[in-house]
């Protein structure tokens, strides 16, 4: 098994003729990804590479194509209208690379992406990647290799990152899932941890946080309470000074539940092994493997 996507997902890409859609569409594609059909509004009829048939709406694209994931890549302005159109037509998997996508927007898709009973992962992220199998995003296939350590995190660059030195140290991984930096975002750490705790193939996990707000601590006491299988931790930001936002939109220290230290301490609390730097993660994981 994988975590949210495999060799069956069949993905439409919505901005497919794009500048990024098309750039990544070719990569996914080469990588091994079905990609079924893409959608660009005006541009109906026609096909990307020869291949993939381009329609001007997502129920369109649902109707001759069945995909059952879509990644978006269109601009800030209009990837909140995207999520929405891609929630309605009720495709099961919504993945939205696009950033800087304003909070307001995000307050008004949530709602509705929760009511249709559709998974969004993002905005303002990576992706995931199931090595071998298939990947939906940007998160460079030739870093990873398929094995059994699942990967989480909120930072696009630290995930590749983390990856790169899993793969170095000999621990494949079974799904890699980015989930964005930004204040409001599909899924979370809790939603991926439990996916991984319940995967077959995942032995072990790792997860990536950095500062502001408390999701890796609720996460933390997730892993204490219900999760087996061993996790290993990384916050990003330690040296950050209070109040001053680093990268992500949600990456703000404010009081002290946000910084790196509380994190840190917190993971340890709960039997989180606490990497000080990325290139820890593989004499963490042979400790506790």
């Amino acid at each position: 098994m994988s975590v949210f996507i495999d060799r069956s997902t069949r993905l439409l890409v919505q901005g497919i003729t794009g500048r990024d859609g098309s750039f990544h569409a070719r990569q996914m594609i080469a990588y091994g990804a079905k990609i079924v059909a893409g959608v660009t509004p005006g541009k109906g009829g026609q096909t990307f590479d020869g291949t993939v048939p381009v329609f001007n709406t997502v129920a369109d694209a649902v109707a001759a194509a069945k995909p059952t994931a879509t990644v978006i890549y269109v601009p800030a302005a209009l990837a909140a209208s995207a999520i929405f159109e891609a929630a309605d037509a009720r495709i099961p998997l919504i993945v939205c690379i696009t950033e800087g996508i304003p909070v307001l927007d995000m307050t008004k898709v949530m709602p509705f992406v929760r009511e249709k009973g559709v998974r969004l992962i993002g905005p303002n992220c990576p992706g995931l990647i199931s090595p071998g199998r298939s990947k939906v995003g940007i998160i460079p296939g030739n870093i990873c290799t398929a094995g059994t350590i699942g990967v989480v995190s909120r930072s696009g660059t630290l995930t590749y990152e983390i990856i790169h030195q899993l793969t170095g140290n000999g621990f494949g991984q079974s799904t890699c899932v980015g989930i964005g930096g930004d204040p409001i975002i599909g899924t979370n750490f809790i939603d991926c941890l439990a996916a991984f705790e319940q995967d077959p193939e995942t032995t072990a996990v790792v997860m990536i946080g950095e500062i502001g707000g408390t999701d890796e601590q609720q996460a933390a006491e997730f892993v204490k309470s219900k999760m087996q299988k061993p996790v290993v931790g990384f916050i990003a930001g330690q040296t950050a000074p209070p109040g001053r936002r680093m990268g992500h939109a949600g990456a703000i220290i404010s009081g002290s539940s946000g910084t790196a230290a509380e994190k840190m301490q917190t993971f340890a609390a709960c039997g989180i092994s606490v990497m000080k730097r990325p290139a820890d993660v593989g004499p963490l994981l042979k400790e506790r493997l």
